[in-house]
Protein backbone atom coordinates (compact mmCIF):
# COMPACT_ATOMS: atom_id res chain seq x y z
CA UNK A 1 0.00 0.00 0.00
CA UNK A 2 0.95 3.65 -0.45
CA UNK A 3 1.45 6.01 2.80
CA UNK A 4 -2.00 7.40 1.89
CA UNK A 5 -3.88 4.41 2.41
CA UNK A 6 -1.82 2.51 4.86
CA UNK A 7 -4.30 1.84 8.34
CA UNK A 8 -1.72 3.34 10.39
CA UNK A 9 -3.14 6.89 9.20
CA UNK A 10 -6.96 5.89 10.21
CA UNK A 11 -8.82 6.17 13.45
CA UNK A 12 -12.12 4.66 14.17
CA UNK A 13 -14.07 7.55 16.24
CA UNK A 14 -17.36 6.36 16.31
CA UNK A 15 -20.53 4.17 15.15
CA UNK A 16 -24.20 4.43 13.73
CA UNK A 17 -26.41 1.11 14.67
CA UNK A 18 -30.07 1.29 12.60
CA UNK A 19 -32.71 -1.58 12.17
CA UNK A 20 -33.74 -1.84 8.80
CA UNK A 21 -36.26 -3.95 7.45
CA UNK A 22 -38.05 -5.06 4.46
CA UNK A 23 -41.96 -6.08 3.92
CA UNK A 24 -40.97 -8.95 2.11
CA UNK A 25 -43.53 -11.16 3.25
CA UNK A 26 -46.31 -9.20 1.44
CA UNK A 27 -45.12 -10.97 -1.38
CA UNK A 28 -43.93 -14.45 0.32
CA UNK A 29 -40.64 -13.61 -0.94
CA UNK A 30 -38.27 -16.37 0.83
CA UNK A 31 -41.02 -18.23 1.81
CA UNK A 32 -39.62 -22.11 2.80
CA UNK A 33 -40.78 -24.67 5.32
CA UNK A 34 -39.65 -23.00 8.44
CA UNK A 35 -40.03 -19.49 7.19
CA UNK A 36 -43.26 -18.68 5.38
CA UNK A 37 -44.10 -15.33 6.33
CA UNK A 38 -40.35 -13.27 6.18
CA UNK A 39 -39.39 -9.97 6.22
CA UNK A 40 -36.04 -9.73 4.91
CA UNK A 41 -33.83 -7.15 7.57
CA UNK A 42 -30.67 -6.54 9.24
CA UNK A 43 -29.07 -4.63 11.83
CA UNK A 44 -27.20 -2.07 10.04
CA UNK A 45 -23.81 -0.74 11.84
CA UNK A 46 -21.39 2.10 10.14
CA UNK A 47 -18.00 2.96 11.26
CA UNK A 48 -17.30 6.21 11.24
CA UNK A 49 -13.05 7.63 11.35
CA UNK A 50 -11.03 10.39 11.60
CA UNK A 51 -11.37 11.04 7.73
CA UNK A 52 -15.12 11.97 6.76
CA UNK A 53 -15.10 10.33 4.04
CA UNK A 54 -13.64 7.14 4.60
CA UNK A 55 -16.45 4.93 6.55
CA UNK A 56 -17.14 0.94 7.01
CA UNK A 57 -20.16 -1.04 6.62
CA UNK A 58 -21.62 -4.00 8.31
CA UNK A 59 -24.66 -6.12 9.14
CA UNK A 60 -26.33 -8.64 10.55
CA UNK A 61 -29.47 -10.57 8.48
CA UNK A 62 -32.60 -11.26 10.39
CA UNK A 63 -35.70 -11.78 8.47
CA UNK A 64 -38.28 -9.35 11.17
CA UNK A 65 -38.62 -9.99 14.70
CA UNK A 66 -35.81 -9.76 16.94
CA UNK A 67 -33.77 -7.83 14.98
CA UNK A 68 -34.09 -5.04 17.17
CA UNK A 69 -32.14 -8.18 19.91
CA UNK A 70 -29.18 -8.03 17.14
CA UNK A 71 -28.88 -3.94 17.53
CA UNK A 72 -28.61 -4.30 20.52
CA UNK A 73 -26.13 -7.16 20.31
CA UNK A 74 -24.12 -4.44 18.17
CA UNK A 75 -24.47 -1.90 20.68
CA UNK A 76 -22.88 -4.12 23.51
CA UNK A 77 -19.72 -5.04 21.56
CA UNK A 78 -19.09 -1.62 19.27
CA UNK A 79 -17.13 -0.18 21.78
CA UNK A 80 -14.23 -2.51 21.34
CA UNK A 81 -13.28 -0.91 17.59
CA UNK A 82 -13.98 2.84 19.03
CA UNK A 83 -10.57 5.03 19.82
CA UNK A 84 -8.29 2.52 17.59
CA UNK A 85 -6.64 2.68 14.82
CA UNK A 86 -7.41 0.53 11.93
CA UNK A 87 -3.62 -0.75 11.79
CA UNK A 88 -3.94 -1.96 15.68
CA UNK A 89 -6.87 -4.23 14.41
CA UNK A 90 -5.40 -5.40 10.60
CA UNK A 91 -1.64 -5.90 11.67
CA UNK A 92 -3.34 -8.90 14.20
CA UNK A 93 -7.08 -9.62 13.08
CA UNK A 94 -7.02 -12.84 14.57
CA UNK A 95 -6.42 -11.56 18.08
CA UNK A 96 -9.19 -8.84 17.68
CA UNK A 97 -11.11 -11.80 16.25
CA UNK A 98 -10.58 -13.76 19.75
CA UNK A 99 -10.95 -10.44 21.45
CA UNK A 100 -14.60 -10.01 20.18
CA UNK A 101 -15.60 -13.78 20.22
CA UNK A 102 -13.57 -14.12 23.87
CA UNK A 103 -15.07 -11.54 25.82
CA UNK A 104 -15.56 -12.80 29.27
CA UNK A 105 -18.90 -11.72 29.93
CA UNK A 106 -20.44 -11.41 26.56
CA UNK A 107 -19.17 -15.02 25.64
CA UNK A 108 -20.90 -16.59 28.53
CA UNK A 109 -24.33 -15.81 25.84
CA UNK A 110 -22.41 -17.84 23.23
CA UNK A 111 -19.87 -18.88 23.07
CA UNK A 112 -19.15 -18.25 19.61
CA UNK A 113 -22.91 -18.64 18.27
CA UNK A 114 -25.96 -16.76 18.41
CA UNK A 115 -27.00 -13.25 18.29
CA UNK A 116 -23.28 -12.36 20.21
CA UNK A 117 -21.50 -14.22 17.52
CA UNK A 118 -23.96 -12.79 14.75
CA UNK A 119 -23.01 -9.40 15.66
CA UNK A 120 -19.32 -10.28 16.17
CA UNK A 121 -19.25 -11.03 12.62
CA UNK A 122 -21.09 -7.87 11.38
CA UNK A 123 -18.28 -5.37 13.06
CA UNK A 124 -15.79 -7.53 11.64
CA UNK A 125 -17.11 -7.69 8.43
CA UNK A 126 -17.57 -3.33 8.82
CA UNK A 127 -13.86 -3.36 9.22
CA UNK A 128 -12.86 -5.38 7.00
CA UNK A 129 -15.36 -2.92 4.61
CA UNK A 130 -13.04 -0.36 6.02
CA UNK A 131 -9.65 -1.65 5.35
CA UNK A 132 -10.95 -2.28 1.74
CA UNK A 133 -12.35 0.97 1.16
CA UNK A 134 -8.72 2.55 2.26
CA UNK A 135 -7.08 0.09 0.16
CA UNK A 136 -9.15 1.25 -3.01
CA UNK A 137 -9.73 -2.51 -3.60
CA UNK A 138 -12.74 -4.68 -3.69
CA UNK A 139 -12.54 -7.24 -0.99
CA UNK A 140 -11.90 -10.08 -3.05
CA UNK A 141 -8.87 -8.78 -4.29
CA UNK A 142 -7.47 -6.98 -1.57
CA UNK A 143 -8.00 -10.83 0.27
CA UNK A 144 -6.24 -12.40 -3.12
CA UNK A 145 -3.42 -10.22 -2.69
CA UNK A 146 -2.85 -11.33 0.61
CA UNK A 147 0.22 -13.22 1.38
CA UNK A 148 -0.37 -16.42 2.59
CA UNK A 149 1.41 -15.61 5.92
CA UNK A 150 -0.87 -12.70 6.25
CA UNK A 151 -3.60 -14.59 5.35
CA UNK A 152 -3.04 -17.31 8.16
CA UNK A 153 -2.49 -14.89 10.98
CA UNK A 154 -6.10 -13.33 10.27
CA UNK A 155 -7.45 -16.85 11.48
CA UNK A 156 -8.07 -18.04 15.01
CA UNK A 157 -7.09 -21.87 14.71
CA UNK A 158 -8.90 -22.35 18.24
CA UNK A 159 -10.16 -25.66 18.78
CA UNK A 160 -9.07 -26.23 14.87
CA UNK A 161 -5.49 -27.88 15.26
CA UNK A 162 -6.99 -31.40 15.69
CA UNK A 163 -8.33 -30.68 11.90
CA UNK A 164 -6.13 -27.99 10.67
CA UNK A 165 -3.08 -26.41 11.62
CA UNK A 166 -1.74 -22.76 11.35
CA UNK A 167 1.55 -24.42 8.78
CA UNK A 168 -1.08 -26.57 7.12
CA UNK A 169 -2.94 -24.06 6.10
CA UNK A 170 0.28 -21.72 5.16
CA UNK A 171 1.50 -24.91 2.75
CA UNK A 172 -2.40 -24.78 1.13
CA UNK A 173 -2.11 -21.06 0.69
CA UNK A 174 1.57 -21.40 -0.91
CA UNK A 175 1.03 -24.27 -2.84
CA UNK A 176 -2.17 -21.99 -4.89
CA UNK A 177 0.48 -18.70 -5.24
CA UNK A 178 1.23 -19.70 -8.19
CA UNK A 179 -1.27 -18.64 -10.90
CA UNK A 180 -2.85 -16.41 -8.63
CA UNK A 181 -2.81 -13.55 -11.50
CA UNK A 182 -4.31 -15.47 -14.35
CA UNK A 183 -6.98 -16.03 -11.99
CA UNK A 184 -7.82 -12.92 -11.12
CA UNK A 185 -7.69 -12.13 -14.99
CA UNK A 186 -9.97 -15.08 -15.63
CA UNK A 187 -12.57 -13.99 -12.58
CA UNK A 188 -12.54 -10.50 -14.02
CA UNK A 189 -13.47 -12.13 -17.82
CA UNK A 190 -15.85 -14.92 -17.58
CA UNK A 191 -17.28 -13.93 -13.48
CA UNK A 192 -18.17 -17.04 -11.32
CA UNK A 193 -20.98 -19.41 -12.07
CA UNK A 194 -24.10 -18.83 -9.71
CA UNK A 195 -27.85 -20.60 -9.15
CA UNK A 196 -31.23 -18.90 -8.35
CA UNK A 197 -33.29 -19.68 -5.92
CA UNK A 198 -35.96 -17.29 -7.18
CA UNK A 199 -38.14 -19.33 -8.97
CA UNK A 200 -38.63 -22.06 -5.95
CA UNK A 201 -40.31 -20.13 -2.98
CA UNK A 202 -42.70 -22.50 -1.22
CA UNK A 203 -45.51 -19.60 -0.90
CA UNK A 204 -45.63 -18.73 -4.70
CA UNK A 205 -48.14 -20.57 -6.74
CA UNK A 206 -47.41 -23.15 -9.69
CA UNK A 207 -48.23 -20.88 -12.24
CA UNK A 208 -45.94 -18.48 -10.56
CA UNK A 209 -43.19 -20.89 -10.72
CA UNK A 210 -43.75 -22.20 -13.94
CA UNK A 211 -43.47 -18.60 -15.49
CA UNK A 212 -40.38 -17.66 -13.16
CA UNK A 213 -38.81 -21.16 -14.21
CA UNK A 214 -39.20 -20.35 -18.03
CA UNK A 215 -37.19 -16.66 -17.27
CA UNK A 216 -34.83 -17.99 -15.48
CA UNK A 217 -33.62 -20.46 -18.61
CA UNK A 218 -33.80 -17.10 -20.70
CA UNK A 219 -31.94 -15.36 -18.50
CA UNK A 220 -29.11 -18.36 -18.66
CA UNK A 221 -29.27 -19.95 -15.23
CA UNK A 222 -28.09 -23.97 -15.63
CA UNK A 223 -28.78 -24.34 -11.79
CA UNK A 224 -32.57 -23.62 -9.97
CA UNK A 225 -32.86 -24.33 -6.33
CA UNK A 226 -36.60 -25.04 -5.27
CA UNK A 227 -37.92 -25.10 -1.35
CA UNK A 228 -39.44 -28.32 -0.21
CA UNK A 229 -40.43 -29.37 3.29
CA UNK A 230 -43.85 -29.25 3.80
CA UNK A 231 -46.00 -31.90 2.06
CA UNK A 232 -43.40 -34.17 0.01
CA UNK A 233 -46.62 -34.26 -2.41
CA UNK A 234 -46.85 -30.75 -3.21
CA UNK A 235 -42.95 -31.27 -3.47
CA UNK A 236 -43.34 -33.71 -6.03
CA UNK A 237 -45.63 -31.52 -8.21
CA UNK A 238 -43.64 -28.54 -7.71
CA UNK A 239 -40.27 -30.49 -8.82
CA UNK A 240 -42.08 -31.71 -11.73
CA UNK A 241 -42.80 -28.45 -12.85
CA UNK A 242 -39.69 -28.05 -12.41
CA UNK A 243 -38.00 -30.18 -13.91
CA UNK A 244 -40.38 -30.47 -17.08
CA UNK A 245 -39.45 -26.18 -17.91
CA UNK A 246 -35.74 -26.59 -16.99
CA UNK A 247 -35.64 -29.95 -19.11
CA UNK A 248 -32.99 -33.11 -17.90
CA UNK A 249 -30.13 -31.10 -19.06
CA UNK A 250 -29.82 -28.22 -16.15
CA UNK A 251 -29.46 -28.76 -12.41
CA UNK A 252 -32.47 -28.96 -9.97
CA UNK A 253 -31.48 -28.62 -6.60
CA UNK A 254 -33.82 -28.55 -3.31
CA UNK A 255 -33.67 -27.32 -0.08
CA UNK A 256 -35.62 -28.48 3.50
CA UNK A 257 -34.65 -25.53 5.81
CA UNK A 258 -33.95 -27.80 8.80
CA UNK A 259 -37.80 -29.32 8.26
CA UNK A 260 -37.25 -32.98 8.13
CA UNK A 261 -36.13 -35.38 11.03
CA UNK A 262 -33.24 -37.60 10.13
CA UNK A 263 -35.23 -41.04 8.98
CA UNK A 264 -38.03 -38.61 7.35
CA UNK A 265 -35.38 -36.47 5.29
CA UNK A 266 -33.85 -39.97 4.10
CA UNK A 267 -37.35 -41.47 2.68
CA UNK A 268 -38.58 -38.25 1.32
CA UNK A 269 -35.43 -38.20 -1.05
CA UNK A 270 -35.90 -41.36 -1.40
CA UNK A 271 -39.01 -40.36 -2.96
CA UNK A 272 -38.03 -37.08 -4.88
CA UNK A 273 -34.87 -39.00 -6.13
CA UNK A 274 -36.70 -39.41 -9.09
CA UNK A 275 -36.49 -35.55 -10.00
CA UNK A 276 -32.43 -35.88 -10.29
CA UNK A 277 -31.75 -33.70 -7.63
CA UNK A 278 -28.10 -31.96 -7.79
CA UNK A 279 -28.33 -31.98 -3.55
CA UNK A 280 -30.69 -31.79 -0.80
CA UNK A 281 -29.68 -28.20 1.20
CA UNK A 282 -30.08 -28.50 5.41
CA UNK A 283 -32.28 -31.81 5.28
CA UNK A 284 -32.03 -31.60 8.88
CA UNK A 285 -30.99 -29.51 12.47
CA UNK A 286 -27.75 -27.48 11.41
CA UNK A 287 -26.43 -28.65 14.66
CA UNK A 288 -27.09 -32.63 13.89
CA UNK A 289 -23.74 -33.67 12.78
CA UNK A 290 -24.35 -37.57 13.23
CA UNK A 291 -27.67 -36.79 11.63
CA UNK A 292 -26.25 -35.32 8.47
CA UNK A 293 -23.84 -38.16 7.75
CA UNK A 294 -26.61 -40.49 8.43
CA UNK A 295 -28.65 -38.83 5.52
CA UNK A 296 -25.47 -38.56 3.57
CA UNK A 297 -24.57 -41.94 3.41
CA UNK A 298 -28.28 -42.72 3.00
CA UNK A 299 -28.87 -40.75 0.12
CA UNK A 300 -25.92 -41.27 -2.10
CA UNK A 301 -25.53 -40.07 -5.00
CA UNK A 302 -27.57 -37.30 -4.00
CA UNK A 303 -25.17 -34.89 -2.54
CA UNK A 304 -25.90 -32.94 1.00
CA UNK A 305 -25.02 -29.17 1.38
CA UNK A 306 -25.65 -27.23 4.84
CA UNK A 307 -23.45 -24.49 6.30
CA UNK A 308 -25.88 -20.98 6.37
CA UNK A 309 -26.75 -21.61 9.78
CA UNK A 310 -23.62 -23.36 11.17
CA UNK A 311 -23.40 -21.22 14.37
CA UNK A 312 -19.43 -21.20 14.08
CA UNK A 313 -15.88 -22.70 12.38
CA UNK A 314 -16.45 -25.65 15.08
CA UNK A 315 -19.26 -27.62 13.64
CA UNK A 316 -18.29 -27.20 10.01
CA UNK A 317 -14.85 -29.01 11.25
CA UNK A 318 -16.95 -31.45 12.68
CA UNK A 319 -19.41 -31.80 9.30
CA UNK A 320 -16.53 -31.90 7.00
CA UNK A 321 -14.25 -34.34 8.67
CA UNK A 322 -16.91 -37.26 9.42
CA UNK A 323 -18.26 -36.86 5.81
CA UNK A 324 -21.52 -35.46 6.75
CA UNK A 325 -21.61 -32.57 3.90
CA UNK A 326 -20.60 -32.56 0.32
CA UNK A 327 -20.95 -29.41 -0.11
CA UNK A 328 -20.46 -26.17 2.05
CA UNK A 329 -22.34 -23.33 2.44
CA UNK A 330 -20.61 -20.63 4.30
CA UNK A 331 -22.46 -17.58 5.09
CA UNK A 332 -21.41 -14.07 5.12
CA UNK A 333 -22.94 -12.96 8.44
CA UNK A 334 -23.74 -16.08 10.28
CA UNK A 335 -20.39 -16.50 12.02
CA UNK A 336 -17.71 -13.91 12.98
CA UNK A 337 -17.26 -12.28 9.85
CA UNK A 338 -14.90 -12.57 7.32
CA UNK A 339 -12.10 -14.08 9.75
CA UNK A 340 -13.93 -16.80 10.55
CA UNK A 341 -15.27 -17.82 7.20
CA UNK A 342 -11.33 -17.57 6.40
CA UNK A 343 -11.05 -20.97 8.83
CA UNK A 344 -13.72 -22.61 7.29
CA UNK A 345 -12.88 -22.33 4.00
CA UNK A 346 -9.58 -23.35 4.73
CA UNK A 347 -11.19 -26.47 5.99
CA UNK A 348 -12.95 -27.54 2.76
CA UNK A 349 -10.18 -27.02 1.17
CA UNK A 350 -8.08 -29.59 3.34
CA UNK A 351 -11.16 -31.96 3.23
CA UNK A 352 -11.76 -31.19 -0.72
CA UNK A 353 -15.31 -29.97 -0.27
CA UNK A 354 -16.16 -27.55 -2.59
CA UNK A 355 -17.78 -23.91 -1.49
CA UNK A 356 -21.22 -22.70 -2.34
CA UNK A 357 -21.92 -19.57 -0.69
CA UNK A 358 -25.71 -18.90 0.60
CA UNK A 359 -27.12 -15.81 -0.26
CA UNK A 360 -29.91 -13.73 -0.64
CA UNK A 361 -31.68 -12.24 1.94
CA UNK A 362 -30.18 -8.40 2.56
CA UNK A 363 -27.13 -7.73 1.22
CA UNK A 364 -25.80 -11.64 1.74
CA UNK A 365 -25.33 -11.74 -2.38
CA UNK A 366 -23.12 -8.56 -2.51
CA UNK A 367 -20.88 -9.74 0.18
CA UNK A 368 -20.65 -13.32 0.02
CA UNK A 369 -19.69 -13.30 -3.82
CA UNK A 370 -16.37 -11.95 -2.30
CA UNK A 371 -15.41 -14.77 -0.28
CA UNK A 372 -16.33 -17.47 -2.92
CA UNK A 373 -13.77 -15.55 -5.52
CA UNK A 374 -11.25 -15.27 -2.67
CA UNK A 375 -12.02 -19.02 -2.45
CA UNK A 376 -11.29 -19.77 -6.36
CA UNK A 377 -8.16 -17.43 -6.89
CA UNK A 378 -6.27 -18.45 -3.51
CA UNK A 379 -8.13 -21.71 -2.70
CA UNK A 380 -9.68 -24.02 -4.77
CA UNK A 381 -8.21 -22.82 -7.97
CA UNK A 382 -11.15 -24.01 -9.93
CA UNK A 383 -15.12 -22.96 -10.23
CA UNK A 384 -16.13 -26.61 -10.91
CA UNK A 385 -18.67 -27.45 -8.80
CA UNK A 386 -18.71 -23.97 -7.15
CA UNK A 387 -21.58 -21.86 -7.31
CA UNK A 388 -23.14 -19.02 -5.31
CA UNK A 389 -26.50 -18.34 -4.27
CA UNK A 390 -28.08 -16.10 -6.07
CA UNK A 391 -31.65 -13.78 -5.51
CA UNK A 392 -33.35 -11.45 -7.11
CA UNK A 393 -34.30 -9.33 -3.98
CA UNK A 394 -33.20 -5.89 -2.79
CA UNK A 395 -29.83 -5.29 -4.27
CA UNK A 396 -31.84 -1.91 -5.38
CA UNK A 397 -30.84 -0.59 -1.74
CA UNK A 398 -26.85 -0.89 -2.11
CA UNK A 399 -24.29 1.42 -3.82
CA UNK A 400 -22.62 -1.11 -5.58
CA UNK A 401 -25.11 -3.89 -6.00
CA UNK A 402 -24.40 -7.17 -7.56
CA UNK A 403 -24.30 -7.51 -11.35
CA UNK A 404 -25.48 -10.68 -13.02
CA UNK A 405 -24.42 -12.32 -16.78
CA UNK A 406 -25.62 -15.22 -17.74
CA UNK A 407 -26.42 -16.79 -14.39
CA UNK A 408 -22.59 -15.87 -13.30
CA UNK A 409 -21.62 -12.96 -10.76
CA UNK A 410 -19.37 -10.38 -12.26
CA UNK A 411 -16.30 -9.73 -10.01
CA UNK A 412 -17.36 -6.02 -8.30
CA UNK A 413 -14.61 -3.46 -8.88
CA UNK A 414 -15.66 -0.71 -6.24
CA UNK A 415 -13.66 -0.40 -3.04
CA UNK A 416 -14.90 -1.92 -0.06
CA UNK A 417 -17.07 -5.22 0.23
CA UNK A 418 -20.43 -4.14 -1.51
CA UNK A 419 -22.21 -4.16 1.90
CA UNK A 420 -23.27 0.17 1.88
CA UNK A 421 -26.69 0.79 1.77
CA UNK A 422 -28.10 3.55 0.02
CA UNK A 423 -29.14 6.61 2.34
CA UNK A 424 -32.83 7.06 1.28
CA UNK A 425 -33.26 3.35 1.54
CA UNK A 426 -31.83 3.44 5.12
CA UNK A 427 -34.27 6.55 5.76
CA UNK A 428 -37.28 4.71 4.16
CA UNK A 429 -36.96 1.11 5.95
CA UNK A 430 -35.97 1.86 9.11
CA UNK A 431 -37.86 0.65 12.14
CA UNK A 432 -40.11 1.74 13.66
CA UNK A 433 -39.78 5.47 12.32
CA UNK A 434 -39.09 5.05 8.71
CA UNK A 435 -42.36 6.08 6.38
CA UNK A 436 -42.93 2.51 5.11
CA UNK A 437 -43.52 1.11 8.61
CA UNK A 438 -45.11 4.26 10.12
CA UNK A 439 -48.08 3.55 8.00
CA UNK A 440 -48.35 0.11 8.15
CA UNK A 441 -48.07 0.56 11.81
CA UNK A 442 -50.83 3.51 11.41
CA UNK A 443 -52.72 1.55 9.23
CA UNK A 444 -52.78 -2.05 11.82
CA UNK A 445 -53.49 0.38 14.96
Amino acid sequence: MTSGQHPDGVRITGHTIRDIRFPTSDELHGSDAMNNDPDYSCAYITLLTDRPELTGHGLVFTIGRGNEICCAALESIADAVIGRTLSSITDDFAAFSRELTGDAQMRWLGPEKGVVHMAAGALINAVWDLYARLARKPLWLLLSELSPEELVRCVDFNYLTDALTPDEALKLLESMTPGRKERIEQLRNNGFPGYTTSAGWLGYSDERIRTLCREAVTQGWTHLKMKVGVSLEDDCRRAAIIREEIGPDRFLMMDANQAWDVDEAIDNMRVLADFDPHWIEEPTSPDDVLGHAAIARAIKPIRVASGEHCQNRIIFKQLMSIGAIDVCQIDSCRVAGVNENLAILLLARKFDIPVCPHAGGVGLCEQVQHLAMFDYIALSGTTDGRLIEYVDHLHEHFTDPVRIRQGHYLAPSRPGYSIEMKPESLATYEFPDGPVWKQRLARTA
